[in-house]
């Protein structure tokens, strides 16, 4: 599944790259694959939250660490399916379905999720779900129900991994990439800078997403959230430039794929934002929460876009 297209001397030729050259690179290969004005919206709703008993040093919803996010009931489909409404009305062409699992577990709540996606679908937009690892099996029984994509991040290089997580391996997140390719659905898979990694862990986590074969449909490059009680609640903010940068990078290792400026937006500028659309994030995700972290309000970003001269994503015309 991983092809050795890029070596590590390229990704980190491309890092060290001065800044407005790197962009200016990224910004004619993102032209020549993609609309110059269009961003696509998501929106990200937690549908099980909390409890969860991987210990990503990141997460709020492990149960590991005291955030103050209790273990809630997974959502129910009627409630989920008015969630997707609203955010299609405010113009979300995908919809992404999250429940803090370790890995996806047969039953009633798998079961529950296959009908949101079936739901989801059937109001014609995309359906996303992150759900932790799932089999083989589990994968096509999604696929079978009009799941369009699978989010299962990376997060950080291959060796920087058991610094951030010890509960699973890097090679775990892999197996569910594979899985969900041979299903046939889309995969979405990014990282998190602003945990202590090196710039060589950010240059190999991107090096490793280009190096699927085929590429990550979407890629969704995350700041750290510092949340209280996590073991990065004390990491220093990032510098947003280093954000322009990744995304720069990523958009020219990954031409057509779709790159989400993710997690983080709260804590950055318009102006920083603005830098990372014009090199190469062609996706946001939209509404006032991330799971459980902020994310801005739906008018700021309907402003944003509205001043920057920029365009969404039309939704479908299914109903």
């Amino acid at each position: 599944m991983i092809s050795p297209s890029y070596t590590k001397e390229f990704v980190r030729s491309l890092y060290d790259t001065p800044l407005l050259q790197l962009i200016d690179r990224a910004r004619g290969i993102h032209l020549a694959h993609h609309p110059d004005n269009e961003v696509q919206l998501c929106t990200l709703l937690s549908v099980k939250t909390g409890g969860c008993p991987e210990d990503c040093a990141y997460c709020p919803q492990s149960s590991h660490h005291d955030t103050g996010v209790d273990a809630e009931k997974m959502l129910n489909v009627d409630d989920v399916i008015a969630s997707a409404r609203r955010a299609k009305e405010l113009g979300s062409t995908r919809f992404c379905m999250g429940a803090a699992w370790r890995e996806v577990k047969d039953g009633p709540a798998f079961d529950r999720v296959v009908d949101m996606v079936r739901e989801v679908k059937g109001m014609g937009m995309e359906a996303c779900v992150t759900l932790g690892m799932l089999t083989e099996d589990q994968a096509k029984k999604l696929k079978d129900a009009g799941l369009d994509a699978y989010n299962h991040n990376l997060d950080t290089s291959p060796d920087n991994y058991k610094s951030i997580i010890k509960t699973r391996t890097f090679q775990d997140r892999l197996r569910t990439l594979d899985n969900v390719r041979k299903a046939g659905i889309t995969v979405c898979s990014g990282g998190i800078i602003g945990m202590g990694e090196s710039i060589d862990d950010r240059c190999e986590m991107l090096r490793t997403l280009a190096n699927l074969d085929p590429q990550p449909e979407s890629v969704p490059i995350d700041a750290l959230v510092r949340v209280p009680g996590t073991p990065l609640a004390d990491m220093p903010p990032i510098d947003p430039l280093d954000l322009v940068r990744m995304v720069a990078i990523a958009r020219a290792l990954m031409p057509k794929t779709r790159v989400r400026l993710s997690a983080g937006r709260s804590e950055l500028s318009r102006e920083a934002q603005l830098m990372c659309m014009y090199a190469g994030a062609n996706s946001i995700f939209y509404g006032d929460t991330l799971l459980t972290t902020p994310n801005p309000e739906a008018h700021e970003d309907r402003a944003l876009i509205r001043d920057a001269g920029l365009g969404t994503m039309a939704p479908t015309l299914a109903s």
